[in-house]
């Protein structure tokens, strides 16, 4: 199980700093001192809605990227021309070119395998509207459909902006847990992390 942070969210609440960094100091301590473990260990913060009616009350989602990386372990991979393909190869970033994803033959079964090797996607501005052309809707299925990217864009800041970026959607359960950092981040960066992820989702629940 990853360690967490656990805040109880009330509509238009906010977040005690002195309560949260007792809970953020608390946790890495735990997570360095006394059961380390031998991978770097994802923190998530897990919200309970309470008073929340899910009969009644809007369901949302919205996404916002968080000032310190929380996600560098996510795998981001460049569907690109012969230029990003260039930039991501310099980038040591992965990426596939038109003619590789021409080679899946719109077989549902590659596609598949292939939106479930990476967690995201980014694609070349030149090519993304062929996508769904080049590759059938597979992508689109798995919820991986790539943003795009320009060439007055940078490959790293854009892969380093998903990996910031957390998303919370409101669907069948009152109970959300989005990863906003690791166990091998500072204490305030973590702060920083929940106090924006908190205070963004109580910007998207009802007023009063």
């Amino acid at each position: 199980l990853s360690p967490c942070v656990c805040v109880v969210v009330v509509s238009m609440s906010k977040i005690k700093a002195e309560s949260l960094k007792e809970s953020v100091d608390a946790l890495l301590d735990f997570s360095t001192n006394v059961k380390k473990r031998n991978f770097l260990e994802t923190i998530e913060l897990q919200v309970l809605l309470k008073g929340y009616d899910l009969q009644k009350d809007k369901r949302f989602a919205g996404t916002i990227k968080l000032p310190h990386l929380c996600r560098p372990k996510l795998k981001v991979c460049i569907l690109g021309d012969a230029y990003h393909c260039d930039e991501a190869e310099k980038g040591e970033i992965p990426f596939h070119d038109v003619e590789y994803l021409k080679s899946l033959n719109k077989d549902a079964k590659l596609v598949k395998q292939l939106a479930k090797r990476y967690d995201a996607f980014l694609a070349s501005d030149t090519i993304v509207k062929q996508l769904p052309k080049i590759l059938g809707p597979g992508l689109s299925k798995a919820g991986k459909f790539p943003a795009s990217v320009t060439r007055g864009e940078d490959l790293k800041a854009k892969v380093e902006e998903i990996q910031s970026s957390i998303k919370f959607q409101l669907k069948k359960n009152v109970c959300l847990a989005v990863a906003i950092g690791d166990v091998g981040m500072d204490p305030p960066a973590v702060m920083d992390n929940v106090k924006l992820s908190v205070n963004f989702l109580v910007s998207l629940l009802k007023k009063g």
